[in-house]
């Protein structure tokens, strides 16, 4: 699969949410998305990255966008990790990585010289109509909110 692009149409997608709901890509149409990809629930870094959109979520809800996480955690850990964050946007348990593999961020990392399969930290903002608005692939953890709105501005 060729790498996504700007102007590209969105993957069509069907995963489940942390709720065990079924979410596709047809049901974000309508509105502006930021559907986060990362790595692991409770993890310093995703942690990080989840409290800094929480912390900017009524500021982007404002500018119309929802925000979706999506990482190939359970449910119940996204359940759980919700709860102790005090999360309120959706997760979505893409536990055969399918959603991943079809944004192209299930790939191939290394660490301490081990090679293995893994979550590149991606975020994507999808337009009203389904197209990608930008692509975020350098996401600064910390202040993910920040690096969005300044994108915006």
């Amino acid at each position: 699969m060729s790498k996504l692009a700007v102007g590209d149409p969105a993957p069509d997608f069907r995963s489940t949410t942390q709720d065990g709901l079924p979410l596709t890509l047809a049901d974000l149409r309508g509105q502006r998305t930021i559907l986060y990809f990362y790595p692991k629930d409770n993890t310093s870094g995703c942690t990080l990255e989840a409290r800094s959109l929480s912390a900017g979520q009524a500021e982007l809800e404002r500018m119309g966008f929802r925000i979706i996480g999506v990482s190939p955690d359970s449910a119940t850990s996204h359940c759980g990790f919700r709860e102790k964050e005090g999360l309120r946007f959706t997760l979505l348990a893409d536990t055969d990585k399918q959603v991943c593999e079809a944004f192209g961020v299930w790939v191939e990392k290394s660490m301490y010289g081990r090679k293995y399969m893994g979550v590149k930290r991606t975020t994507f903002v999808i337009d009203a109509d389904g197209r990608i608005e930008k692509i975020f692939d350098k996401v600064d953890t910390r202040n993910h909110y920040e690096q969005i709105l300044k994108a915006y501005r």
